[in-house]
């Protein structure tokens, strides 16, 4: 077959057909070559007619169906997958067609999954209800805090600022996503320490309060790690899930611990920034929430990071709707926000949302507590809908929060 051959404008994808839509730019042949090209060398195809080639072969083909502008639709057959196996599926679809000569630029920007491939795989086993449940927080987002400085702070001091944090008013305390098991904060020490601190903080305040502790690290390790924050009594996880790879998360879900397990995306702009080349966010939202991880890093719009409104909100959306009754999963904002930034990001993405803020609680001119206090205070006014300005009158480290960050 050549790649022409895999161009079928006239065909009707079944129902158990994957599809992905890719934006295509091709480099020296047409768009209808270039589209070809891709279905072919992602599924049974390759730049030569083959002598190996037999019927019942062809008949598994990928087909491209649609092409409107750059933008390309293909029909890969359920058959070419193997069931409960993202590795293998990402491995055809996003796999080597990104360096083909033949195209310039190559962006895969969605994909559908079908309900029979879907249902292969574990899904969220708590999501945004379980989330709830756990914490104990409804009606209002919750509020989280990353460590600052990220890296260095002896295992001490890690737990003394995850105790101002919570007893300030944060639900939950997260490592940041390149802190392990250094020999300055040793994992096992971490956990015990920043455990004491959680109970002793829940013991002040009559809230629930999480820690979210980072088990990134070889598989095995990190399933040990896993094991270890629920044996010492921890309920949350985080997990960096594209450094530590898709077969390692299918791994870490399907040991179906009774973990919260929260998905950081560290190094998802390699894919995801460049809108001609790559991976878009939503795609990598998408297999998250099959595989079965509870909460994923979105984006702000508001904040530091590059997304737009427009992208985070297709994120929650892949993240929240229906996808064959799959638990929901719980977005998270990060990157840049202060309780300026919250009425906005809360108007736009809804209650259903974790907001984690590290610079703006940490960056408080009255330490982690203060912080602590002022976007806790940020999220009442908003969920009132009251003015943070006419708010923080009543409300001091609000006011000192609001001078700082204009």
């Amino acid at each position: 077959m050549r790649y022409e051959d895999f161009v079928n404008l006239k065909y009707c994808p079944t129902d158990d057909d994957l599809i992905c839509e890719f934006i295509v730019e091709p480099e020296g042949v047409s768009l209808k070559e270039a589209a070809g090209a891709i279905a072919a060398e992602s599924s049974i195809g390759t730049w030569t007619e083959l002598s190996t080639m037999r019927s019942y072969v062809t008949d598994l083909h990928a087909k491209v169906f649609k092409m409107d502008g750059g933008t390309v639709k293909i029909a890969y057959p359920i058959e070419l997958f193997e069931y409960g196996n993202m590795p293998n599926i990402l491995s055809s679809i996003a796999g080597n067609v990104f360096g083909l000569k033949t195209l310039r630029n190559l962006r895969l920007e969605d994909v559908h999954i079908p309900r029979r491939l879907v249902k292969t795989f574990k899904g969220p086993k708590y999501g945004i209800e379980g989330v709830r449940e756990v914490t104990r927080v409804y009606g209002r987002p919750l509020l989280g805090t990353i460590i600052k400085p990220k890296i260095g702070l002896k295992t001490q001091d890690h737990a003394k600022i995850a105790y101002e944090a919570w007893v300030g008013g944060c639900d939950v305390v997260k490592d940041d996503e390149n802190l392990s098991g250094q020999r300055f904060n040793p994992f096992e020490d971490r956990v015990i320490q920043t455990l004491e601190m959680r109970d002793r903080a829940e013991g002040e305040t009559g809230e629930s309060k999480m820690y979210m502790v980072n088990v990134t690290a070889e598989t095995e390790e990190m399933l040990r790690r896993a094991s270890f924050v629920e044996e010492q009594g921890g309920e949350y996880v985080m997990v960096d899930i594209l450094t530590c790879g898709w077969s390692a998360l299918q791994t870490l879900r399907n040991r179906d611990l009774n973990l919260v397990i929260h998905a950081h995306r560290a190094g998802h702009a390699a894919f995801t920034r460049n809108p001609k080349h790559g991976i878009s966010m939503n795609v990598i939202a998408k297999i998250v929430r099959i595989i079965g991880l509870d909460q994923l890093h979105v984006g702000a719009a508001f904040g530091k990071m590059s997304e737009g409104e427009g992208e985070v909100k297709r994120n929650c959306e892949v993240l929240r709707g229906d996808l064959y009754g799959l638990k929901e999963v719980m977005p998270v904002a990060s990157g840049g926000l202060h309780p300026r930034t919250l009425p906005p990001l809360i108007e736009n993405f809804g209650l259903d949302i974790v907001i984690q803020a590290g610079g703006g609680v940490h960056g408080h001119p009255g330490g982690t507590i203060s912080g602590a206090k002022a976007m806790r205070q940020a999220i009442e006014a908003s969920a009132k809908g009251v003015r943070l300005d006419d708010y923080a009158g009543s409300h001091p480290e609000l006011d000192q929060a609001l001078k700082l960050w204009l």
